[in-house]
């Protein structure tokens, strides 16, 4: 597993960029650190790079910005659901806000799915 260290300055930085467009909280999860926006996990940070959540409805958007996934395990075969975030992006406020908006809405959907799937829950009828 990669040992996923944040430094102060980064996480104050990325606190600055991410804040100016909507309320983010951070909490330390396994080294590195996860952010929150509306109580949902939308972005992590290893080793001084950010990635947002992405699932078939932003991955591309990644993927043509020749951006890869999260391998906390160093294994291709293993990548998380989170892709790194390009520079630029971060650099850019109105960029930034659509950016976050989707890995927040990203977020929003596989927190419904899980909580629909949960042990001992009814699954989600539908209609």
């Amino acid at each position: 597993m990669v040992a996923m260290t944040v430094s102060v300055s980064f996480r104050t930085y990325l606190l600055e960029q991410l804040g100016q467009i909507r309320p983010v909280t951070t909490r330390p999860m396994f080294g590195g650190l996860t952010f929150f926006a509306d109580g949902r996990a939308f972005a992590l940070v290893a080793e001084e790079t950010l990635y947002f959540k992405v699932d078939d409805s932003n991955r591309s958007d990644f993927v043509a910005a020749g951006m890869g996934p999260f391998l906390p395990f160093g294994d291709p075969e293993r990548p998380m659901q989170y892709y790194q975030l390009p520079e630029e992006v971060l650099e850019d406020p109105d960029q930034l806000a659509e950016w976050m908006a989707k890995a927040i809405a990203v977020a929003a959907r596989a927190n419904t799915k899980s909580k629909a799937k949960a042990p001992g829950r009814p699954a989600a009828k539908r209609k």
